[in-house]
């Protein structure tokens, strides 16, 4: 058997792995779920009239949702850093370095993974904005590839990072704190205001930041609104963290345990 082929066995025999402690042990994800939709109800059904600026509640929710689509993932993923730090201080990854396996299918099954559930909180939080009015009316076939091309690649970013923040952890506890930047930075992107409406010296931060350019984006696929530069700027952080997870995550792992 090729090495290539060995790496495709033992990643989908490590993705299994991963997929069924998932539906085995929803709480974790469900817990995670919880609060990018605790989000949405609350900004629109409490603060909806408010922060829509007189343009009414259904145009808040049109602004909303993307947002909280993509803050989803950055909650999803916490649940990955937890789960590495779980393996790591179980004592399952002593084991597994001593079987005939390959040994980047490890982590490999932990990001396939994750990226699929990511995926599908999507499709559950989205469900939700659908139920309270989110609709996309300007979405082409393609516009829609490109947010789920756009989703994905976001997800693969983030799990790469919650890799490195597992791995790095030395308990559960203490992956689930180091990985909290990725629900805070969301509240302070353009998710739930525009950025004109923040204060000027923190407008460069919030704009900057990875959030802010692919929400935009996304807006722009579902909503038609004006993208802009935000598509290179989302496609930049993706790809940059996505390179620097990976490489954290990959040197991390393959040092030699103490």
């Amino acid at each position: 058997m090729s090495s290539l082929s060995l790496a495709v066995r033992d990643s989908n025999t490590m993705l299994r792995r991963n997929l069924l402690h998932a539906r085995r042990y929803p709480s974790l994800t469900l817990n995670l779920l919880l609060t990018p939709v605790m989000l949405l109800l609350l900004f629109v059904y409490i603060f909806g009239n408010a922060m829509s600026g007189g343009a009414g509640r259904s145009a808040y929710i049109a602004y909303l949702v993307p947002g909280i689509l993509l803050m989803t993932i950055g909650s999803t993923v916490i649940g990955t850093a937890v789960s590495v730090s779980t393996d790591m201080s179980e004592g399952i990854i002593a084991r597994f370095r001593t079987m005939a396996i390959h040994r980047g299918s490890i982590l490999v099954g932990h990001v396939i993974g994750s990226v699929i559930q990511s995926v599908m909180s999507v499709v559950l939080v989205g469900a939700v904005g659908v139920a309270i009015g989110f609709r996309s009316h300007h979405a082409t076939v393609l516009d829609w590839l490109a947010a789920f091309g756009l989703i994905v690649l976001f997800a693969l970013a983030l799990t790469w990072i919650a890799v490195g923040m597992g791995l790095v952890s030395p308990t559960a506890e203490a992956a689930s704190n180091n990985a909290m930047p990725l629900i805070l930075l969301p509240l302070l992107s353009s998710a739930f205001v525009p950025l004109h409406s923040m204060p000027g010296w923190f407008q460069p931060i919030a704009h900057y930041q990875p959030f802010t350019p692919a929400i935009e984006t996304l807006r722009g696929l579902l909503l038609g609104t004006h993208i802009g530069n935000n598509w290179w700027i989302a496609l930049a952080w993706c790809l940059g963290l996505t390179v620097l997870g990976y490489r954290w995550s990959t040197s991390t792992f393959n040092q030699d345990p103490k």
